[in-house]
């Protein structure tokens, strides 16, 4: 299985970045991930946060194939226990599909052809953060739930 994390708009802070690169190079020794990232909208001064929402979406159906598992990371989502996470991908992984795509939108969320193409919502929290740091959130806690399903010590630092 292919794991990979798409995500509306570039990390500014290099920073970030180079925390991302560790966790993903890290994750190379599990599975098969990858991040791809679709750049911002251009002139979206007149456009409505729907449109947004809808040009947006066309952008990122034109990235997934029909066999993907699409899971969209939504404050109105599962919320998972880290060691519930890592239970989570094993599931995924034994019911035999080829790419699981986690998807983090832009500002607005997703347009609602996207929550139909969509097979499940997670919540990394209550609170809500910065684009930019779920991305780190999210490559941590896939490595870390690779970690527990292989009994590793990092879970337990």
């Amino acid at each position: 299985m292919t794991i990979k994390l798409l995500a509306i708009g570039k990390t500014d802070s290099g920073q970030l970045q180079q925390l991302i690169d560790v966790y993903e190079k890290r994750l190379q020794h599990y599975v098969n991930f990858e991040i791809e990232i679709i750049p911002d909208l251009k002139k979206t001064k007149n456009l409505s946060e729907e449109q947004q929402k809808e040009k947006e979406g066309e952008l990122i159906l034109k990235k997934l194939t029909p066999t993907d598992v699409l899971v969209l990371f939504d404050e109105k989502g599962k919320q998972f226990s880290s060691v519930e996470f890592s239970q989570y991908l094993q599931k995924k992984m034994n019911s035999g599909i080829k790419r699981l795509v986690f998807l983090i939108g832009g500002p607005y969320g997703f347009s609602n052809e996207i929550y139909l193409k969509s097979s499940g919502k997670i919540s990394l929290s209550k609170m809500t953060f910065s684009h930019q740091m779920v991305r780190l959130f999210i490559t941590e806690q896939i490595y870390r739930a690779f970690t527990i399903l292989k009994n590793e010590p990092y879970h337990h630092r």
